[in-house]
């Protein structure tokens, strides 16, 4: 009997974890009448299995093979790092004149970074928030690509994106992702997106990450790019020096803004 309650309260904890993209132990532990030291120890116990990460007071989802965070979530959690992420790689972009930009709440924000900057390129994207925000820029050509549109990040894949990209070369790639590893590259959950950015990183001669730091340490379920293939890793202040030496110690340069 126990154990059925700790299972019931422990998926309450997950959803809402997947619905807020952030929970504190001392709110969940009011919500579900039950001791801090109670949801510590379920907290562990997700985190055991790969579903949460553990922080300082609290814990956010991690995305798996059959749970992706949405845009609208995404830009819940961590904007004030995701803002200063967005303007260090804005000011990446450099003499590029062609330039990706993935899906995802972060390189969003990019986009409206690039806007402030006025730069003349030509951005192609599989996101329609992407190109909506760059559309109105007189110096900005967006090209979108077509195919299949996915609900929770409002972004195209399948073969119609993969075969516009293989006719094209790329000076820069912004890209996100859901999770980066040393052992295991980076990663996402989804196969059809998986499959765009891998295609991505392939036209592109140079490659950007964009991530929080809780992204770092993390794996999904289908690999897409090796840490090496980037030129830079720009992140925030939350990756720890020593985690950020060991990533520069595979080839990119590790940005902490």
């Amino acid at each position: 009997m126990q154990t059925k309650a700790a299972d019931e309260r422990r998926r309450q904890i997950l959803e809402q974890a997947r619905t807020t993209g952030r929970i504190a132990v001392s709110e969940i532990a009011v919500q579900l009448d039950v001791a801090p030291e109670t949801v510590r120890r379920d907290f562990k116990t997700l985190e055991e299995h790969g579903l949460i990460r553990r922080t300082h007071g609290g814990a956010f989802p991690v995305d798996g093979a059959a749970f992706e965070t949405s845009v609208s979530r995404s830009s819940e959690y961590l904007l004030a790092e995701k803002r200063r992420i967005a303007v260090a790689a804005a000011n990446t972009v450099g003499d590029a004149a062609t330039v990706y930009l993935d899906e995802g709440f972060t390189p969003s924000l990019v986009a409206g970074e690039l806007i402030k900057l006025n730069p003349r390129l030509t951005v192609v994207t599989s996101s329609l928030a992407v190109a909506g925000a760059l559309a109105p820029a007189e110096s900005v050509s967006v090209i979108l690509l077509g195919g299949r549109v996915r609900g929770g990040s409002l972004a195209t894949v399948d073969h119609w994106a993969i075969e516009m990209l293989s006719d094209l070369v790329l000076d820069l790639a912004i890209l996100g992702t859901n999770g980066i590893s040393r052992d295991r590259g980076l990663t996402t959950p989804d196969p059809a997106v998986s499959a765009v950015k891998h295609k991505v990183v392939e036209v592109s001669r140079r490659r950007i990450l964009v991530a929080v730091h809780t992204k770092f340490g993390v794996n999904s379920f289908c690999r897409f790019a090796e840490v090496a293939d980037f030129e830079t890793l720009v992140t925030d202040v939350g990756l720890s020096t020593h985690d950020a030496h060991r990533y520069t110690a595979m080839g990119p340069t590790v940005v902490r803004a």
